[in-house]
């Protein structure tokens, strides 16, 4: 099977602490336990994508303490021959887990940032016409990937979390899909955080109207617009245990649905399922379903 997509996105180890409630300014608060993951936004979108069967490439780099994680991601069936190993540690995230399943995360890039344009060139000029681009916020030269992207023809997939304010200077109109929480949305739309979810993604499709905007809303659920299309899938109800990747296994699953050709009110369905068993796991990567759990 053809290479359908690469995902040049990040590789991060995720140091995780189980807390009773979230560390407050001043305090020191002694963790319930602690574990050590494969995470960042790139790579578990990679292993969503492997595990709903699309053929992907990463594309990435990590330092030389996180080769565990390229050999993760070629054990998914990941094609990792565009994770480069540099020398800077590899990116790493401090999470943070209370009782309720929530999360908070702080991220240090490390070799994610270290990406040349060169060795993005070489990324794209091997991937195959007509295949999609996968972008987080996670990596240096955002632009410049979306603009020589767009140049080889290539269909454009971009998550920009997280949402700093160099995401506006962005070209997101290169993209075909864009994938944002409520809070990235009202930024990108210049909307208070009061907006409603309605009006994050209408004005979204109407600043960028050549993009299907997936507006996601956690326990909410999730939207979906696209020209005056507007669908709204209500998330499953469980109990959630650790949320870390439920956005990335939506990412992962809708592109996979929409791959597969399935409209956007399946694509949406599937997308949901995936990332309402994800919140039912502990774990970044390890949480991710299979295929065979979703597609039924």
């Amino acid at each position: 099977m053809a290479q359908q997509i690469l995902n040049i996105g990040s590789m991060n180890i995720d140091h995780v602490y189980q807390v009773p409630h979230f560390v407050s300014p001043g305090e020191t608060l002694t963790s319930c336990s602690y574990v050590r993951n494969a995470g960042g936004k790139g790579l578990n979108q990679s292993i969503a994508l492997a595990r709903a069967g699309v053929n992907v490439a990463h594309g990435g780099k990590i330092g030389p303490d996180g080769v565990f994680l390229k050999e993760l991601l070629s054990s998914e069936g990941v094609d990792t021959s565009s994770v480069l190993i540099g020398d800077m540690p590899t990116g790493h995230a401090i999470i943070q887990v209370d009782s309720s399943g929530q999360n908070n995360i702080i991220l240090y890039p490390g070799a994610n940032r270290q990406l040349t344009r060169a060795e993005l060139v070489g990324m794209l000029s091997s991937t195959p016409d007509g295949s999609w681009i996968l972008l987080q916020n996670e990596i240096n030269e955002i632009p410049f990937i979306l603009e020589e992207a767009h140049a080889h023809g290539l269909h454009i997939a971009i998550n920009p979390a997280p949402c700093g304010p160099e995401v506006l200077t962005y070209s997101l109109q290169l993209a075909d899909v864009l994938f944002v929480n409520e809070i990235e949305g009202a930024q990108l739309a210049n909307l208070p955080s009061t907006a409603s979810a309605k009006e994050i993604a209408s004005l979204l499709s109407g600043l960028f109207p050549s993009l299907e905007i997936i507006l996601t809303l956690g326990s909410e659920g999730a939207l979906y617009q696209y020209g005056n299309m507007q669908i709204f899938m209500q998330a499953e109800q469980v109990k959630p245990v650790d949320t870390t990747s439920a956005g990335d296994t939506f990412t992962g699953y809708f592109l996979a649905a929409k791959l597969r050709g399935k409209t956007p009110q399946e694509a949406m369905r599937i997308a949901s399922h995936a990332a309402a068993i994800t919140v039912t796991r502990k774990g970044a990567a390890a949480s991710i379903p299979r295929g065979d759990e979703v597609f039924l």
